[in-house]
């Protein structure tokens, strides 16, 4: 491998993609192709993306084809890409495009790198995905749970299963929420805030536990109110959940936001909540301590790393979520500076660069 190697990635969405995939492979991908990442550069890096909604502009170093939503479309567009360029690394950045990715990594006699994220690898993959993964130089997952069950499967060598957890973009800072408070009339409220999309399939992310534990919140004598920002096939669903358990006009389900009213939303409440069973790791825990404001998830999954096992965020059995979240209720913010900072220290783009930076590395002494 040269001192600086060409990667394909294989991704289902990066640059103009939505969602924590997304976020992540585009974090990872800028990071190695930064020539300030810990000295590591992979470059020239051409990723082919199955879902680009968005318009969007890759870094230097970057090239984004145009999208491939298809699967034979995709397949014949990679092996296309793969004939006619230099590719010393093959970046697979989910496991059912592994079996492809390896064959192009055969191919071009190219080091493998697969990603994992949660719940696509927590159970038994197909035995071509397997094999796929067991045969890579290097699998990176998101969380140590998810590394766990990738080791539970898979006949691979544990040094070479890495953790390089998500990161956390610089614009979630803490700041002044009243005015988006004012605008929503929640003066002198309690705001819950749940960040994620709102689908049938991922129902795991536990809207409805906030939404039933509300009666209990306001027998406790809090007056609170629970915004939900998101969207998807479930919100019809959640709304007459809200309306069956009588705190209709204590949920508030505000749709999609941009970034910059995200953040808003993010400073705005008092304490953020997502009670899910089924996040690979929970990059909506980091934004909001990164944006000052305390954040209450289980202590299951991968969002035990997001929440440091309880250091940055709080992390509690579901059967002591009500009272968890009783607790914090009761307490002001605490200091929004301090918490944001140390989620940058752990969690931010530094971090984040030497992580991938170590994986680089890795490959590289391998070679």
């Amino acid at each position: 491998m040269t001192s600086a190697p060409a990667m394909l990635a294989l991704v289902t969405d990066a640059f103009g993609g939505r969602g924590g995939i997304a976020q992540y492979n585009r974090d990872f991908l800028s990071a190695i192709a930064d020539p300030g990442s810990e000295g590591v550069v992979v470059s020239p890096i051409t990723v082919l993306p199955r879902h680009a909604p968005d318009q969007a502009a890759p870094p230097p170093g970057i090239q984004q084809m145009p999208q491939q939503p298809g699967r034979v479309a995709y397949a014949l567009k990679a092996l296309a890409l793969a004939a006619t360029q230099q590719v010393d690394l093959v970046f697979c950045g989910h496991l059912y495009m592994a079996p492809l990715a390896a064959t192009i990594a055969r191919l071009k006699g190219a080091k493998l790198v697969i990603q994992t994220h949660g719940i696509e690898v927590w159970p038994w993959p197909s035995r071509l995905q397997r094999g796929a993964l067991e045969g890579a130089d290097l699998v990176l997952c998101v969380s140590r749970y998810t590394r766990a069950a990738v080791l539970g499967w898979a006949a691979i060598a544990p040094e070479r299963v890495l953790v390089v957890p998500n990161t956390v973009d610089e614009e979630f800072t803490p700041g002044d929420g009243a005015s988006l408070r004012a605008k929503w009339g929640l003066e002198g409220k309690r705001v819950l805030l749940t960040v994620g999309r709102i689908a049938a399939r991922e129902r795991y992310k536990g809207h409805d536990r906030v939404i039933q534990a509300l009666p209990q919140l306001v027998t406790l004598g809090h007056d609170v109110i629970y915004v939900v920002v998101g969207e998807g096939d479930d919100v019809a669903r959640l709304k007459s959940l809200a309306t069956n358990t009588g705190v209709a006009a204590r949920v508030r389900f505000v749709g999609a936001f941009n970034r910059k009213m995200l953040v808003d939303a993010y400073r705005m409440a008092d304490l953020f909540v997502m009670p899910s069973t089924g996040e690979g790791f929970g990059i909506a825990f980091l934004e909001a301590m990164a944006s000052g404001t305390p954040a209450l998830g289980l202590a299951v999954a991968g969002a035990r790393d997001a929440l440091a096992d309880g250091e940055l965020g709080t992390a509690v059995e579901e059967s002591d979520l009500v009272g968890a979240l009783a607790k914090l209720l009761a307490q002001a913010k605490a200091d929004p500076l301090s918490l944001a900072e140390s989620v940058r220290i752990r969690f931010g783009r530094v971090a984040f660069a030497a992580c991938a930076a170590a994986a680089v590395h890795r490959l590289r002494d391998a070679a």
